[in-house]
């Protein structure tokens, strides 16, 4: 089992991570800071920790809730053109259908 070292808002903490999964938690870790940072106004606080610290876990959730509902936005937007695109080949394949059927009356004699 890995083990990385942490720092979140001036404070160190040990977490345990699969093997290999170090360095993104360090990333997120990271990442965690830079938000808590940001609600503390670059300040250390102590009396307030939790706060802040749960302050950001609600701004990061929000950010993930709504990533989620654009990325099913988008992939319903995606299942609608992929529709359209089969419709339209469709209607291509038809018209051609068309065009050689009017194409071999034209070459009878």
């Amino acid at each position: 089992m890995g083990q990385v070292t942490i720092k979140v808002n001036g404070r160190d903490y040990d977490i345990a991570c699969g093997d290999g999964e170090e360095k993104h938690v360090a990333e997120l870790a990271a990442y965690l800071d830079g938000r808590v940072r940001e609600l503390a106004g670059g300040k250390r606080t102590v009396d307030g920790d939790s706060l802040v610290l749960i302050m950001a876990s609600l701004i990061i959730a929000d950010e993930l809730l709504e990533t989620q509902q654009e990325l099913k936005r988008v992939s319903a937007s995606s299942k609608e053109s992929g529709k359209s695109a089969d419709a339209l080949a469709a209607g291509v394949v038809a018209l051609a259908k068309r065009i050689e059927s009017v194409a071999e009356r034209l070459a009878a004699p």
